[in-house]
């Protein structure tokens, strides 16, 4: 991907998001994370010279070796994967800005106890099953409030900043919104307790996720496209 391409991609996307933002307030700021499971060390190169500050991975593998080819630039680096009991020291050695899924109480327990060991804190969003899918991770909508709560009281090495979802995966705009709108519920009732993002929608729905009220967005093929 050439730098042309790379604003380009990412101005459209820049666009799109303040039409959907402005809709809600001029108030409501929308962070952009560039989903790089799919694409090169270089490619994200490419796109920090364009002005895309933050990115995410979803192996934690894949997050060591692109930190390591981009040491120089102060990049803000996501993990946004399944995180795996046997990854989780490889991923706090590597200490990135966000975890973003954080999908269970037994997995916050296992990793505070890990951070503990290293004397290390991590932030982290509490992964939520919205859409009621087999196929996705996360905890239950009716339980996760309660889980947020567990987690702060019980790992105090895990920064909880918020909540994240993923979409429900049907061509039913309604469906789509109504899993939106259970995230967006849970995200306002942990604000108290210090939540800063709603990490929501991806490629196909950010637009519906920023109109349901999301302040992270999470975009891999629109943004690198070539």
């Amino acid at each position: 991907m050439n730098k042309q391409t790379a604003t380009k991609n990412l101005d459209e996307i820049i666009t799109k998001v303040e039409g959907a933002r402005l809709k809600i307030s001029e108030h409501h700021i929308v962070k952009i994370i560039g989903i790089s499971k799919y694409s090169t060390a270089e490619d994200i190169n490419t796109l920090y010279e364009a002005g895309q500050r933050a990115f995410g991975e979803n192996k934690v593998q894949d997050l060591k070796e692109k930190m390591q080819e981009l040491e120089e630039l102060p990049i803000e680096w996501h993990f946004v994967g399944t995180l795996q009991k046997n990854k989780i020291n490889n991923l706090i050695d590597l200490n990135p800005t966000l975890i973003q899924s954080l999908d269970s109480l037994p997995l916050a327990i296992e990793l505070n106890q890990k951070l503990e060991s290293k004397n290390k804190k991590l932030s982290a969003l509490l992964q939520i099953n919205s859409a009621y899918e087999d196929t996705k991770s996360g905890v239950m909508p009716e339980v996760a409030v309660e889980i947020y709560k567990q987690i702060i009281e019980l790992c105090p090495n895990i920064i909880l900043k918020g909540v994240m979802s993923i979409g429900a995966h049907v061509s039913d705009e309604k469906v789509i919104k109504e899993s939106f709108k259970t995230t967006k519920k849970i995200y306002d009732e942990v604000v108290p307790l210090g939540a800063k993002y709603c990490s929501m929608g991806m490629s196909g729905d950010f637009e519906l996720a920023i109109a349901s009220g999301s302040n992270m967005i999470r975009v891999g093929s629109t943004l690198f496209k070539d």
